[in-house]
């Protein structure tokens, strides 16, 4: 929130901040003067206002200073004994500079320059015609894999990680992949081919897999249509398109959301019913806006889907606008597969894939169930319409950092 336009609206005053080595810097003066870019000091927090025994400045009318005192020191670092009090306010005076104080010391959090992402994959493939709710995954800018199983900050210059829950990757609950090698299987965006043929999009992830992967151990498989391994996640990018719903994070939440995820146990159970990967990302958004992401049974059945925690996300920015939501579109590199399909719920899928008909004969009153479900509750509109397009030269909107107020909610616990 821009701090100027609030004490104007206040007292309509001027507010200048300057930060230098010595302290931080508040400087009020009358609407229409130009704050001094060099101010340093006008009030200490400790009852007093002091300023540099050199400098006085005819701001006494001002604020109601007694005598010839200056409201404010320049330049060098002053100490105590080279500074000297000043007595306070006139008590209308006063007033009102502390009614200015506490718009300023509101308790808002700041939410650090990071952010995040939830990424909606759409299906494609034979599976993705059977089941076409498509995959989600989280991305962090902040957020680093030291490997596919451990997490550690990022140093500068890298790019973050995505976080997501795979099927088939042994053991393994979670994996964690650098968001260009995830999204197109190479380091340096230089390296991604405009168009990719199976047998380049082949070589580039078994060159990945060959470099970076085999901590995972040789009982990962490679993976295919049917069966699935360690090619899920190594050029995504290459199968389908992907939506990305960019938030902002705390410094605190990401360094605990670390934490927790190193010490707790990578261990798989998943269940395409129960424990997908939607019920994972759910799991992860409720650590950063809590009670908010959550199954339910209408619509869907109870079962939750990467469209669903999209809408739920969505809806929560439209009611909180301090999340920031922005979306953006990494389109699908041409040559490797036909266009990838948009997500859709569990009962449009079952509409859209021809189930609906063998049901309706079997019983027609829960076909009727299933079409009123997608009809009143599992539209999940999400505007996809003005997406922001990224390209593996520019996914600045996705990865540069954005500094926001934070919703005080999730700022309980988690800020530093």
């Amino acid at each position: 929130m821009p701090l100027a336009p609030t004490i104007r609206t206040l007292l309509r005053l001027r507010v200048a901040i300057v930060t230098t080595e010595s302290a931080k810097c508040l400087f009020f003066e009358k609407t229409g003067s130009a704050a001094s870019p060099d101010i340093d000091l006008l009030f200490l927090g400790t009852g007093r206002f002091v300023a540099h025994p050199d400098i006085t400045p005819p701001m006494t009318r001002y604020f109601g200073f007694a005598g010839d005192s200056a409201a404010y020191c320049k330049g060098q670092r002053s100490n105590r004994a080279e500074m000297r009090s000043m007595p306070l306010m006139r008590i209308p005076r006063a007033i009102r500079f502390f009614l200015m104080a506490l718009a300023l010391l509101a308790p808002v959090c700041q939410r650090s320059s990071a952010q995040a992402a939830l990424l909606m994959e759409e299906p494609f493939g034979f599976f993705g015609f059977l089941n076409p709710t498509g995959h989600d995954a989280v991305y962090f800018q902040r957020i680093c894999a030291e490997t596919p199983v451990k997490l550690r900050r990022c140093a500068p210059g890298e790019n973050g990680a995505v976080i997501t829950r795979y099927q088939g990757i042994t053991d393994y609950d979670w994996i964690a992949m650098p968001l260009l090698p995830y999204l197109y299987a190479v380091e340096n965006a230089s390296e991604v081919p405009s168009r990719a043929d199976r047998e380049t999009v082949t070589a580039l992830r078994d060159k990945y897999h060959e470099a970076h992967l085999q901590s995972l151990g040789k009982d990962v498989p490679r993976g295919g249509n049917v069966k699935r391994g360690w090619s899920q996640f190594v050029g995504v990018a290459y199968d389908r398109r992907i939506h990305a719903f960019r938030f902002a994070t705390t410094e605190g939440q990401d360094d605990q959301l670390i934490a927790q995820m190193n010490a707790g146990s990578n261990r798989s159970h998943f269940n395409l019913l129960t424990r997908n990967c939607a019920d994972f990302n759910s799991g992860i958004l409720n650590f950063y806006f809590p009670r908010t992401f959550h199954r339910t049974i209408l619509p869907d059945a109870g079962i939750t889907t990467p469209r669903q925690v999209t809408y739920q996300l969505l809806r929560y920015a439209r009611q909180h606008p301090e999340t920031q939501l922005a979306t953006s579109d990494i389109p699908q590199i041409p040559g490797n597969r036909r266009r990838s399909r948009a997500n859709k719920s569990i009962a449009q899928s079952l509409i859209t894939s021809g189930y609906i008909v063998p049901l309706s004969f079997i019983t027609p009153y829960l076909a009727g169930a299933v079409i009123v479900d997608y009809l009143i509750w599992g539209r999940y509109p999400l505007g996809l319409k003005h997406e922001q397009i990224l390209t593996p030269e520019d996914m600045a909107p996705l990865t540069s950092s954005a500094v926001s107020t934070q919703n005080p909610q999730s700022c309980r616990g988690h800020t530093r």
